[in-house]
């Protein structure tokens, strides 16, 4: 696993490089974003929310990530993805996790700030990294659908933001949605050179599935240094299951194969863009 991660995503900003984060809901999907990383020789992160560990549990999804990370050929780090809840941070920092995001986007600036703060605090303690974001980035993680970009992130505010709270990475909005918009979706590359220029630390982009492969270079360049992807590797599951179904296979292990190797393909590509 990354040595707690830091490390790994200043040095990735500095290189004008990023890591890429893909969301995890499964054993499969697990799997295949450590092999991806493993296949390309590079730094990779899972990542998961609240929504994630939905389905199976939060241990259980926490523990096989971090088994996985452990194991794997490649640094791998564990992330927890836009939490609200101070009590999921604390369990998922006590599990192992190399980085934690709170997300207080939705609430006022001073509020923001100053759960930030006491995550931040908690966090360090234990040697996590921790992201926040500011600015609201439109769209649902977990589907997709139609969505309009919301608040941009002013870059004076950032930076008061992170020298207020002494968060290690900030997500911004700079037009990105979550989920794959039916709208071409463009990002504001001028905002983002802005708020590189006032901001200290490395830079996150959510919703980077589905955008132009020009425009994601060019957000690496100027600072991205986490690039999240979510919808991509769900599609990627989703479809190999129904080709497996239609096929009427019932070889659950063959099944889970050919699901792992669709996702896998797709984690490859991102890794290999973000690092090219």
């Amino acid at each position: 696993m990354l040595s707690r991660g830091i490390d790994e995503l200043r040095e990735a900003w500095t290189n004008k490089v990023g890591i890429a984060a893909f969301t995890t809901y499964t054993l499969e999907s697990t799997r295949a974003i450590c092999e991806a990383g493993s296949s390309v020789g590079s730094s990779v992160i899972i990542q998961a929310g609240s929504s994630s560990f939905a389905g199976v549990g939060r241990r259980i999804l926490a523990s096989a990530a971090l088994a996985m990370a452990a194991e794997s050929s490649s640094p791998v780090g564990v992330h927890l993805d836009h939490s609200t809840d101070v009590n999921e941070i604390r369990a998922c920092i006590e599990f192992g996790y190399s980085s934690v995001m709170i997300d207080g986007s939705h609430q006022s600036f001073e509020d923001n700030v100053a759960l930030t703060r006491l995550v931040v605090a908690e966090a360090h303690e234990h040697g996590v990294w921790v992201e926040a974001e500011l600015g609201a980035i439109a769209g649902e993680e977990d589907f997709s659908g139609e969505s309009e970009t919301s608040e941009l992130t002013d870059p004076f505010a950032a930076s008061e933001f992170v020298d207020r709270t002494g968060v290690d990475a900030l997500a911004v909005a700079i037009g990105s949605v979550h989920g794959i918009s039916r709208k071409p979706v463009h990002l504001d590359l001028a905002l983002l050179a802005r708020i590189a220029q006032t901001v200290p630390v490395p830079l996150v982009l959510h919703g980077a599935s589905g955008l132009d492969e020009k425009e994601l270079r060019a957000a690496v360049q100027c600072g991205m240094a986490k690039v999240n992807f979510n919808t991509e590797l769900r599609r990627a599951y989703l479809a190999s299951l129904r080709e497996s179904i239609d096929g009427r296979s019932d070889d659950v292990v063959r099944v889970q194969h050919a699901a792992i190797r669709a996702m896998a393909e797709v984690a490859h590509e991102k890794i290999r863009l973000l690092t090219r």
